[in-house]
């Protein structure tokens, strides 16, 4: 742990802010002598120097390969984040255009990689969002014929979403059992989700419950087979801009840039990451080695989770970009994301 800011002499606290700032806008190391022409200290920069020196001495600043310019290092960043940083809300414009994302018509999947992108685009960063594998409920199911052995299974969720699936017919189905099985499994399954409405099928056809034609049976079944197989597999993990990784100063370090995409090629630990995020109300924010999944890639994770109905947090979404994020732009963007998915759910 490095001191705290109050620590510092008010000199330092300029200087090492400087440095920082300066950092974060260049991606590179930051001099004496730039600190002494565009801070306004009117400090010469050998007293720049000697303070940065300090600084580096607490293990604040770094000087890396021969650069006479320091960078902050991850427990300079945690020092900043914690103790300076001077949060900058999001902009009307910017606002607007998450909200806009946040409103588009369609599956929930689709809005929520909408806003994905959007947080990206504008954080200049990769957009994270996680959320429970949804359970949807139903409202109708059909079934429409392709061809003697092909059917299209149309499923209407009640918020309206519509989903298809190819399926394979039985022999011999008959274009009225297709609409006897649709019919069959509106009336009877409106309102529950698949694991409920394949829980109650399968119980009705062992009970013999069940008023169908073999045909229209063997269809059932089918169709709640491929919805539930499918919805086992539904997306909980979305990442949106990894191109936004790849900037100018990330070039000069590509091997640090594979390794970040690697990471987030590991969808499953980004994830178990994520909902370590998910505990509190709280934005959390991972900057490099103190989270082991990025001691390699130098990268950081700004997460917070949001809420739906009754209050349960029902997902988390973030950023994840170098440690040379421009915290007190994209922590604030981050919270404002939340809130409007926050209303999405709710």
């Amino acid at each position: 742990m490095g001191p705290p800011v109050t620590e510092l002499t008010d000199r330092a606290r300029d200087i090492f802010r400087a440095v920082v700032d300066g950092y974060v806008a260049t991606g590179v190391p930051v001099g004496s002598k730039t600190i002494a022409v565009a801070s306004g200290l009117n400090l010469s920069p050998a007293s720049i120097r000697g303070v940065m020196q300090e600084l580096e001495e607490l293990g604040l600043l770094a000087s890396p390969h021969t650069s006479a310019g320091r960078i902050p290092t991850e427990r300079g960043l945690r020092l900043f984040v914690d103790g300076m940083m001077q949060a900058l809300e999001p902009s009307a414009e910017e606002r607007a255009t998450i909200e806009s994302r946040v409103g588009y018509h369609g599956p929930v999947e689709e809005a929520l990689a909408a806003t994905t992108a959007a947080l990206s685009g504008l954080s200049a960063c990769a957009g994270l969002v996680m959320v429970p594998k949804r359970e949807l409920a139903l409202r109708s199911i059909g079934f429409v014929g392709l061809s003697p052995d092909q059917a299209m299974a149309v499923l209407v969720s009640e918020d309206g979403s519509v989903e298809n699936r190819v399926i394979q017919l039985p022999a011999g189905m008959t274009q009225s059992a297709l609409i006897e099985a649709g019919n069959y499994m509106t009336a009877t399954l409106g309102g529950l989700t698949l694991a409920e409405a394949r829980a109650r099928i399968e119980r009705q056809l062992v009970e013999e419950r069940a008023e169908l034609d073999v045909a229209a049976r063997t269809l059932v079944e089918r169709g709640l087979a491929v919805w539930s197989e499918d919805g086992a597999r539904r997306p909980v993990f979305i990442v949106r801009g990894q191109s936004r990784l790849i900037d100018a100063a990330a070039a000069a370090d590509l091997d640090r840039v594979r390794d970040l995409l690697d990471d987030l090629e590991g969808k499953q630990e980004i994830a178990n990451l994520l909902d370590s995020a998910s505990a509190g109300d709280a934005t959390r924010i991972f900057i490099g080695a103190e989270n082991k999944l990025f001691a390699l890639s130098g990268s950081s994770v700004i997460a917070r989770p949001f809420r739906g109905a009754g209050g349960r947090v029902v997902g988390v979404v973030g950023v994840i970009g170098p440690t040379r994020l421009n915290y007190a732009r994209v922590v604030p963007m981050v919270d404002f994301t939340a809130a409007t998915l926050a209303r999405l759910m709710g």
